[in-house]
C-alpha cells in the first residue's frame, strides 16, 4: 500500500505521536512496522493481483514502463528488474517514514522495520543499499539459525554501511510443559539446552564487528489461555520467565554467565580474529 495516497496521511497521522517522546533520555529510538513482506517478487504480485485502477498497479506499471521504454507486461519481466523494483517500492515506505520520524522526533533514532524473510530482504543487496541510507540501526529478526553466519552478518554492514540489531530469536523448550506448536523458534529438549543455544548464538553476535545488541524474544511465556493474541504466541515457551513469573533458571543462568562478561568476551574474540 505504500503507493496509495492514503498511506502518506496515515503514516503521518501516526508517526506524529511519537513528537511526545521526543525529550526523553531513556528511550533509543523507534521501529515502523515488524516483518513486512519485503518480497522478491512483489514486482509481479503487483501487476498480477492488483486491480488496474489501483494506485499501486498504476505506480508500478508506471516504473516498468519507463524501464523498458514501452508499453510492458509481465512476461517482460526479467531477475534485474525484479530487484530494481524490490527497491524502488522499499525506498517509497522507508523514505516516507524516515522522514516522518525525523520531523516529529529529530533527538533518537531511527531503527528500521525490522527484516525478517531470509530468503527475500536478508539476502537483497538492494535493499540493505537504500535502507542504509535511511536507518540509523538496521533491525533483524533472525531465526531458523542455530548460529549467525558471519558472512552474511558482513554482507548486511557491507551492503548498508551501517550496524545492526538483532531484535528477534529464541528456541522453545520440550521441558516447560507447553506445547510448543505456534512461533518461529525451534524445539530444544530442555532450559538447560535453550542456555547453550542462548550462548551459542550470541557468542557468533560478538566476533561481528557490527552487531550493537539483541532482543531475546520474548521475556515471558505466551499464556495458552489467551485465545486473543496473534495465533503465533498462544502455546510456547518463548520467555526467560513462565506465565506466573517464574524463571526458567537453566536459562537465566546460562544467560548471566555470558552477559556479565560480555566485554571481556569482545576482548578475546578480536584478539584472536586479528
Amino acid at each position: 500500500m505504500v503507493f496509495d495516497a492514503e498511506f502518506d496521511a496515515f503514516v503521518e497521522r501516526e508517526i506524529s505521536k511519537i513528537v511526545k517522546y521526543k525529550d526523553d533520555k531513556f528511550l533509543l529510538g523507534y521501529f515502523t512496522d515488524n516483518e513486512l513482506p519485503w518480497v522478491d517478487d512483489a514486482l509481479d504480485r503487483h501487476l498480477k493481483f492488483l486491480d488496474k485502477t489501483d494506485q499501486g498497479y498504476i505506480a508500478t506499471k508506471n516504473w516498468l514502463d519507463k524501464r523498458k521504454g514501452k508499453n510492458s507486461s509481465i512476461e517482460d519481466i526479467t531477475a534485474e528488474d525484479r530487484i530494481e523494483f524490490t527497491g524502488f517500492y522499499f525506498e517509497t515506505y522507508i523514505k516516507k517514514v524516515s522522514e516522518a520520524v525525523r520531523k516529529y522526533d529529530p533527538n533518537h533514532m531511527y531503527l528500521g522495520c525490522r527484516f525478517n524473510q531470509e530468503k527475500d530482504e536478508l539476502d537483497n543487496l538492494k535493499i540493505f543499499e537504500i535502507a542504509g541510507k535511511y536507518i540509523d540501526v538496521l533491525s533483524i529478526n533472525h531465526y531458523r539459525k542455530w548460529e549467525p553466519l558471519q558472512p552474511i552478518m558482513e554482507n548486511w554492514t557491507n551492503w548498508s554501511g551501517k550496524p545492526f540489531i538483532i531484535t528477534e530469536w529464541y528456541t522453545k523448550g520440550e521441558d516447560s510443559g507447553l506445547p510448543n506448536r505456534t512461533g518461529a523458534g525451534w524445539n530444544v529438549p530442555t532450559q538447560m539446552d535453550r542456555g547453550y543455544f542462548y550462548q551459542n548464538f550470541t557468542i557468533e553476535l560478538l566476533k561481528s564487528k557490527s552487531c550493537v545488541g539483541w532482543h531475546w524474544f520474548t521475556y515471558q511465556d505466551n499464556d495458552p489461555t489467551n485465545q486473543n493474541t496473534d495465533s503465533s504466541n498462544r502455546d510456547s515457551n518463548k520467555g526467560i520467565v513462565n506465565s506466573s513469573f517464574k524463571h526458567y533458571q537453566p536459562l537465566l543462568d546460562n544467560m548471566s554467565a555470558l552477559n556479565n562478561h560480555t566485554f571481556e568476551l569482545i576482548q578475546y574474540l578480536d584478539k584472536i580474529n586479528l
